[in-house]
């Protein structure tokens, strides 16, 4: 079943309809722009952004959409890339570009200290010295508001494998300022009981079941939980009830959700039978081998998850 098409539709029809320093309505409440909407300097070559937090100096890559105007607050998606890696290798791996030229959004992808994020167990320098990059998270929205037309309410996080890890974080921890998150081949990294976001999160998991990095059944990095425990600790901490419902099926790729939840959130759990550690729909990065397992093209990340970034929205 696909059901993108006619979301991707409706989601343009919302962005449009928010004025720039005014509110909106949405299907999740009411949007608030942000005060750069007056004199936004945002333009489409604006394509990296050095900022300082915490004492470090930290950036970010950014794409700008052809389409904006510095009027018209645009949603924020937030795209974390995998230990070892970058921003810009997580905005060529992704190719999310291409989907936010087309439905009129931004694109963050946040350098994280060492190329690696601090998401509990996993990974690297910047787990092991406790670097604040929920705190980092926040600097890079608020950089954001102050350079240009964004719509608060409609801020994203999504990322692959130790940046998946980091967007289960910031859903747990940053719920104020995160209007739902898409982890991809990751899994909730900090302890359970540490996770009170202040409002349900909608989430949309995707996974492959040979991931060989992060196990589909848990263990592999520091004892991580399974996915499913990870995707059922949303569905409690969001006060879902009721039998998941397939939503999209197509060869190996099974999504299965859950909307009876509180706050109109959602949690779903895209199942790909025999992915590895890969961003779905597209080519696994040839510089890490064989290693990371084969890819798949019966979904992809990008559609599914903006399937549900653009109905969601801060109350």
């Amino acid at each position: 079943m696909r059901i993108w098409e006619a979301v991707r539709v409706a989601g343009v029809l919302a962005a449009l309809s928010v004025g720039c320093g005014s509110s909106g309505g949405s299907e999740a409440g009411q949007s608030t722009a942000s005060l750069g909407c007056e004199d936004g300097t945002l333009d489409s070559s604006v394509a990296h952004v050095d900022l300082q937090h915490d004492g470090n100096a930290r950036s970010y890559e950014l794409y700008v959409p052809s389409a904006y105007d510095g009027e018209t607050p645009l949603s924020v998606v937030l795209n974390f890339h995998g230990f070892t890696s970058s921003g810009p290798l997580q905005q060529d791996g992704t190719k999310m570009n291409e989907l936010a030229e087309r439905e009129g959004f931004l694109v963050a992808y946040p350098n994280g200290l060492d190329d690696s994020w601090n998401a509990g167990v996993c990974c690297g320098r910047s787990a092991e010295l406790g670097v604040d990059d929920v705190g980092f998270t926040r600097t890079v929205v608020e950089d954001l508001g102050e350079r240009g037309c964004i719509d608060n309410a409609r801020v994203y996080a999504t990322g692959m494998s130790n940046g998946g890890f980091l967007s289960h974080r910031l859903a747990c921890e940053a719920a104020d300022i995160i209007a739902a998150a898409a982890p991809v081949a990751a899994v909730l990294g900090i302890d359970e009981a540490a996770c009170n976001p202040v409002r349900p999160v909608p989430i949309i998991h995707l996974h492959g079941t040979a991931d060989p990095l992060v196990p589909f059944d848990g263990g592999g990095l520091a004892g991580s939980p399974s996915v499913e425990d990870s995707v059922s600790g949303w569905m409690s901490r969001n006060g879902c009830t009721g039998e998941p419902e397939v939503t999209y099926e197509n060869g190996a790729a099974t999504c299965e959700t859950v909307d009876a939840c509180a706050g109109d959130a959602s949690v779903t759990l895209c199942r790909i039978e025999g992915a590895g550690h890969c961003w779905p729909g597209q080519p696994c990065p040839e510089r890490l081998g064989s290693i990371v397992g084969e890819p798949t093209f019966d979904i992809d990340a990008n559609e599914a998850m903006w399937e549900l970034f653009s109905r969601s929205a801060l109350p």
